[in-house]
C-alpha cells in the first residue's frame, strides 16, 4: 500500500489469492479519505465487472475497519454502477472501458485484470481521462501529487500482447528510478499468509497447464520472439454476445437463412491419443453485394477423447444437421466440412463418406463425397460436402489467409462468459459456458505458436508441446477454404434464388 500510494503508477502482477484487489480498493479508500474533492476511477474490462468486483471489498472494508464508515457519506452499488462519496467530497466511481467513457475527468484511476482491456480503446477513452490534476482547498495544484496515478492489477496474460509490451516498459523505468514500480509473485505469497490452501495449487498445477502458469505462477506464455501475431488482435475480436449452439429457426420452424462451413481436425498431439478431434463451425456474414464482410467463429466443439473414426463421423454428421445441413445442398446451411486429410485424418474422411445410422437416435444421417477428390463414397449420387484438405505445400498460404482474417477484423470470435452470463438471451448455461471456454482455449494455441520458416514455405510450431493447435488448424483450414471459394462477390439474384426453394 505504501507503494501504490508513493510512484506515478505501479504494475502489480499477483497470483490468484493475492489480495490485489483488495490492496487496490483500500488504497482508494485511503486516498479518497486524505485528499478532499478527489476523483477516482476504478476501471475493468466491462462496468459490470469492476462493481461486483468493488462492491465485495467494500463490504470487507468495512467489516476489518469499522472507523472507515465515519469517513463515507454515502455508498451506492447497482448492477453495473458504483459510487462511494466522502465526508471531505472524494468520491470513487467506475468506469467500463468503453468509448462511453470518453471526455469524463478523473484524477487517479486503477484498472482491474489489466491483461485483459484493450488497449487501443484504453488509450483513446480512458487514458486521458485522468490528465487533469486535482485543485487544492487553496485554489493550487500541487506538484508532488499524484495527479493521473494509474495502477494495474492482474494476474499475468500473453507475452506476444500489448499488456506484455507495458509491463516491460514499466520494469525498465523500475530500473531507471522514472517513476514506476512492478510487484510481482507466484502463489507462495497467498500459501505463505494462508490466502489459499496448497491442494487447491496442486489441484490447479493438473488441470490446464495454461490457466495455471497464468493463474498461480503469474507467468507471461506464449512466444515472445517469432510469434504467429499479437494475440491482443485476437482479444480484440471476441464482440460475439451468445454463441449459436445450432442454427436459429424462424416462427415457422425453418432454418434461417444462414452460412455456416465447418473446420474439423483431427488431432496428432505426442501427449494425447490420436483420436481427439476438434469441430469449429463458422458462420458467414455477406454484405448486400453478397462479400464477405465477417466471419464468425460461433462454436468449438471437442468430443470426448478416444472416439474411433466411426464415432468422431457420427459427431460430424450430428453437428451437421444441428447447424441445418441437408442432403440436398441447395437446402443446406451448411455449405462444406472441412477436413483434414493428412495422415490420420484420411480414416476420417473414409467414415464420413459410408453411409451410417445414428445409433442414439435411430435417424439416418446419410453419405457424403468429396468435392475435390477422386474418392468414392458408398451411395453414388451423395452431396459432395466434404473438402479433403491436404497441408502440404500450402502451409503458408493457409496461415496468411488467417493472419488476414485476423489482422483485417474480419474474424469475430465470442466473449468470455464473464461478460456474456448475464444476458437475458442465454438459454443454456452450460453449453453457453463450454463455448467461450472454447475460445479461451483457441487463443491459448495461437499465443503458443511461433511462425518458422522454412526453405519452401512457412509452417507453426509449438512453445510448449503439450498445448495442442487443434482448434487454431480447424479454424485456419475452414478460413482457407472460405478465402479459396466463397470470398468472391456473388451475384445478388444467383444469390437470393439458391435460397428460393427452402
Amino acid at each position: 500500500m505504501r507503494t501504490l500510494s508513493r510512484f506515478q503508477q505501479n504494475y502489480f502482477c499477483i497470483p490468484r489469492g493475492g489480495s490485489k484487489t483488495l490492496c487496490q480498493i483500500m488504497v482508494a479508500y485511503h486516498t479518497g479519505v486524505w485528499f478532499p474533492n478527489v476523483t477516482l476511477a476504478i476501471t475493468a474490462s466491462t462496468k459490470e465487472s469492476a462493481v461486483k468486483i468493488w462492491k465485495e471489498k467494500h463490504d470487507e472494508i468495512l467489516r476489518y475497519y469499522p472507523a472507515m464508515a465515519d469517513e463515507i457519506k454515502s455508498a451506492n452499488f447497482s448492477k453495473d454502477s458504483g459510487r462511494v462519496e466522502f465526508q471531505n467530497g472524494a468520491v470513487i466511481d467506475n468506469l467500463a472501458n468503453a468509448q462511453s467513457s470518453k471526455g469524463l475527468r478523473r484524477r487517479r484511476g486503477s484498472l482491474e485484470e489489466s491483461a485483459l482491456i484493450d488497449k487501443d480503446l484504453y488509450d483513446d477513452a480512458i487514458e486521458p481521462i485522468f490528465n487533469i490534476p486535482r485543485t487544492t482547498l487553496g485554489g493550487e495544484i500541487d506538484p508532488t501529487e499524484l495527479n493521473g496515478q494509474i495502477n494495474r492489477f492482474s494476474t499475468s496474460g500473453y507475452k506476444n500482447s500489448d499488456e506484455f509490451e507495458k509491463i516491460l516498459t514499466m520494469i525498465r523505468e523500475t530500473g531507471d528510478l522514472k517513476g514506476s514500480f512492478v510487484f510481482a509473485s507466484d502463489w507462495r505469497i497467498p500459501i505463505h499468509f494462508g490466502r489459499q490452501k496448497m491442494s487447491t495449487i496442486n489441484k490447479a498445477r493438473q488441470g490446464n497447464i495454461t490457466r495455471f502458469r497464468q493463474n498461480y505462477l503469474c507467468d507471461w506464455i506464449g512466444a515472445s520472439d517469432g510469434a504467429l501475431i499479437n494475440i491482443s488482435k485476437l482479444m480484440k475480436a471476441r464482440t460475439i454476445n451468445i454463441p449459436e449452439l445450432e442454427c436459429p429457426k424462424d416462427k415457422r420452424g425453418n432454418h434461417e437463412l444462414n452460412e455456416y462451413v465447418i473446420g474439423v481436425d483431427v488431432a496428432r498431439s505426442s501427449s494425447e491419443s490420436n483420436n481427439k478431434t476438434a469441430i469449429v463451425v463458422l458462420k458467414i456474414i455477406r454484405n448486400a453485394s453478397g462479400t464477405i464482410r465477417q466471419v464468425h467463429v460461433v462454436n468449438i466443439i471437442e468430443p470426448p477423447n478416444g472416439l474411433n473414426f466411426k464415432e468422431q463421423s457420427i459427431e460430424v454428421k450430428r453437428v451437421f444437421y444441428k447447424y441445418g445441413g441437408h442432403l440436398e445442398l441447395s437446402k443446406s446451411r451448411v455449405k462444406a466440412v472441412v477436413v483434414d486429410g493428412n495422415t490420420v485424418g484420411k480414416g476420417l474422411i473414409d467414415r464420413l463418406t459410408e453411409d451410417v445410422t445414428d445409433p442414439e437416435t435411430n435417424e439416418e444421417l446419410g453419405c457424403w463425397d468429396t468435392i475435390n477428390t477422386d474418392q468414392k463414397p458408398d451411395v453414388k449420387g451423395s452431396p459432395k460436402l466434404i473438402y479433403d484438405l491436404t497441408a502440404q505445400g500450402i502451409n503458408g498460404d493457409i496461415i496468411t489467409e488467417f493472419l488476414n482474417y485476423v489482422e483485417s477484423g474480419k474474424l469475430k470470435l465470442l466473449k468470455s462468459y464473464e461478460d456474456i452470463k448475464n444476458s437475458k438471451n442465454i438459454e443454456d448455461d452450460l453449453m453457453v459456458e463450454v463455448a467461450c471456454i472454447q475460445t479461451q482455449l483457441f487463443i491459448d494455441e495461437v499465443a503458443n505458436l511461433r511462425l518458422k520458416k522454412t526453405q519452401t514455405s512457412s509452417t507453426v510450431e509449438q512453445v510448449v508441446k503439450r498445448i495442442d493447435k487443434d482448434r487454431y488448424s480447424a479454424i485456419a483450414y475452414a478460413l482457407y477454404y472460405i478465402s479459396l471459394f466463397l470470398e468472391k462477390e456473388e451475384n445478388n439474384d444467383e444469390y437470393a434464388f439458391g435460397f428460393f426453394f427452402n
